[in-house]
């Protein structure tokens, strides 16, 4: 008979086999975000009442215009394990208008850290920004802009107007996230060649070491440090035959090399399966090639791991090994300080070409996308009109307001909107969607200019 309180004995098992929480890696570097930025605030219809004061003008306030949704590339931020459960990202709506010309308050932008090294795509796989470096900033959903108060729409031809403009409904979009590590060096090898132990040698991070392969699932990160030298190292998990075609996990540890300055090939001088120095170089280097033909382009160095299972001396220039640039043993030590100068070395002339090719380059102007209209044709024959400027005069008016009605049909006409569609060959009873809203076309008169002027 259990205790009282205690789980049963199969449950207690279940719970101990069970991969989950405590296999689930906290490195995450493929997500999901719904970016969704605020809505804007109504505007107000209101009128002037005072004592003594007969027919007062409108007085109704603006809307305050919603929060957009920032992307911020954050140093301290490591992986985008906060997406994966919880991808929703929305800024704060504005507020509505009142009497007496009170405009509603903003809503506030939201600032979303991701990792330096995020890339970000639509779900059609279309690049959109690339945050690179540490502050970096990208829009990615826009806040809708406050509705106009019945104040604004005074007139000589609309003394009393008794309609206002709705609150544009901010942008909502997925993305995905794609995380690719900065490193100063990545650290290239067959699994159980020794990267683990040579990064927890080199620098004070503590991956998972064991003697059996594909030990290491994730990338770790640590940072090298000496009188002379600063620089990041990256362990990326072992790679396999065919990992450029997806096989294991190919292309979620190669990405990660991607960003790399200095590559460094190790070597398992000692290795289970037999393979020599020289077949394994032969075969990194040909997944990295087909990988990203550019990577074999990177400055590199090829290592030897292992060397206190040899028996012999360490170093630089050692005899029976004229494949690699350099012996080492990371369990005893040798040939870390010769290693660490020269990985120094190219780190450093990596970054002053890195910043040559960056002066060059210049800045990047990203132009917003311009104002006006487009008219196309749909599959049904309906005439589609696409823009900013024509989608707002629909969206935010009350179309069930006679008065708004005409005032949003006077500033599509003002546009060019009347034109563009009869350039497209419309003919009267023809339907046309603007934004959620469809309409027949009707041939009006030609706009006077009293109404040109509104």
């Amino acid at each position: 008979m259990a205790a009282r309180g205690a789980a049963p004995r199969r449950l207690r098992a279940a719970f101990a086999a069970a991969p989950y929480p405590a296999l689930m890696s906290g490195f995450v570097d493929q997500a999901q975000m719904c970016a969704v930025g605020g809505d804007g605030g109504a505007g107000c219809v209101s009128f002037r009442r005072e004592a003594h004061v007969a027919q007062g003008g409108p007085n109704g306030g603006d809307g305050g215009h919603g929060g957009d949704v920032w992307l911020v590339a954050d140093r301290n931020v490591a992986s985008l394990l906060a997406f994966r459960d919880h991808p929703h990202r929305r800024a704060t709506s504005g507020g509505h208008g009142q009497g007496q010309r009170r405009h509603g308050a903003s809503g506030d932008d939201l600032e979303v850290r991701v990792p330096v090294g995020t890339t970000i795509r639509t779900l059609d796989g279309e690049v959109q920004a690339d945050l690179a470096r540490d502050g970096e900033r990208w829009r990615a959903a826009r806040g809708g802009q406050g509705g106009r108060g019945n104040a604004r729409f005074l007139s000589n031809r609309l003394r009393a107007p008794r309609f206002c403009e709705q609150g544009e409904v901010g942008d909502e979009l997925w993305l995905d996230l794609e995380l690719r590590l900065l490193a100063d060096v990545a650290l290239v090898g067959f699994p159980n060649a020794g990267k683990s132990t040579l990064i927890s040698r080199l620098s004070a991070a503590h991956p998972k070491i064991a003697d059996y392969p594909f030990t290491t699932l994730e990338p770790h990160l640590g940072v090298v440090r000496t009188d002379e030298y600063e620089y990041v190292v990256a362990d990326i998990p072992g790679l396999i035959e065919g990992a450029s075609e997806g096989r294991g996990l190919g292309h979620q540890f190669l990405r990660h090399v991607e960003r790399a300055r200095v590559l460094v090939i190790l070597i398992d001088l000692v290795p289970v399966d037999g393979r020599t120095a020289v077949e394994q170089l032969d075969i990194l280097l040909g997944e990295l090639g087909r990988y990203r033909p550019e990577l074999l382009e990177r400055p590199r160095l090829v290592v030897g791991s292992k060397g206190d299972l040899l028996g012999g001396s360490t170093g630089e220039g050692d005899e029976g090994h004229d494949d690699v640039d350099l012996v080492i043993s990371s369990v005893d030590g040798s040939g870390l300080d010769v290693l660490v100068g020269r990985l120094g070395e190219l780190v450093t002339l990596a970054r002053r070409t890195d910043e040559a090719s960056s002066a060059d380059d210049g800045f990047v102007i990203h132009r917003p996308e311009p104002e006006g209209l487009r008219v196309s044709r749909a599959d049904n024959g309906d005439y589609v009109v696409e823009g900013r400027q024509a989608q707002r005069a629909v969206a935010l008016s009350d179309l069930t307001d006679p008065d708004a009605l005409d005032y949003a049909w006077r500033r599509l006409r003002r546009i060019g909107l009347e034109r563009a569609l009869e350039s497209a060959g419309i003919t009267p009873g023809a339907t046309v969607q603007i934004g959620h809203m469809a309409f027949e076309y009707q041939p009006d008169q030609p706009m006077t200019p009293d109404e040109a002027g509104a």
